[in-house]
Parts: structure tokens; sequence; C-alpha cells
């Protein structure tokens, strides 16, 4: 059904951190693209009676995630870790619980916010990726 977002595949924090790198986002537009998703969910737990009263305290804390508190990886790919987590949920949870048209207004929301961060980027470039492996840790 929602083929068009960076963690609706089987990806992972790969897929995130290749769509964050395809549309060339730095840092803040990375957290930026995170927020979105983030209130977009929160929006949606909170107005849904079965969400609400099993995962809103999971948003009492920003950002989402086991992950959201530690930045353990390199080269910055703590906004690709938390969207993983993030949209995790997403994907199981709220997705299964949308119908075509709500997915279709959703997607068409998503491409107008990835055109603006397309635009933001164009005038404020992420920084060129180190040398060092994508996925080592210390």
């Amino acid at each position: 059904m929602a083929g068009h977002f960076p963690f609706s595949g089987r990806g992972g924090r790969a897929s995130t951190t290749a769509f964050y790198e395809r549309y060339g986002l730095n840092e803040t537009l990375r957290e930026k693209y995170y927020k979105w998703w983030y209130d977009w969910a929160k929006a949606f737990v909170t107005n849904d009676p079965e969400l609400s009263m099993t995962k809103a305290i999971a948003f009492a804390d920003y950002p989402y995630g086991q992950h959201a508190h530690r930045s353990f990886h390199l080269n910055d790919k703590h906004w690709a870790v938390c969207l993983t987590d993030l949209g995790d949920f997403i994907k199981g949870a709220i997705f299964p619980k949308m119908d075509e048209s709500a997915m279709h207004t959703l997607e068409e929301q998503h491409h107008k916010l990835v055109e603006e961060l397309k635009q933001e980027a164009g005038s404020n470039p992420r920084e060129d990726v180190p040398e060092v492996g994508y996925f080592r840790h210390t």
C-alpha cells in the first residue's frame, strides 16, 4: 500500500540513510523530515481510541524509539535510526488502520514535503561524506 516512504519497505536504516542522501538533506533537514513524521504519527495516535490508550505514552518524549537518546552510530546516522524506529511503528500499527483515500492524501502531503526539502537542500547542502565506512561502530 505505501511504497513511497523510506521506511515502508524492508530496508531499515540503510533505506532511510539512502533517502536522506538521495535528496541531499543535511542534519537540520533530516531532523525536519523526521519531525514531520513524528508530529503526524503523534496526531494519529492521539486521535485513535485504541492507539491513544496503548501507545500515546511512547510519544511523551521526542524523538520516538529505542535509539532516541543514543547517537552511537558514526557519520551522523542518528535521524536515520530514529526514523527507522518510528517508521516500523507507523507501518506496523498506523498504516493498517488507514484506508486507501487516507493513504493517498498522506502520499500527496509527503510528496509536497519532499519537494520543499529538496529546494531547501539546494540552498543549504549537506556536508561531504567522510572517508570512514558508514556502518562501523567503535
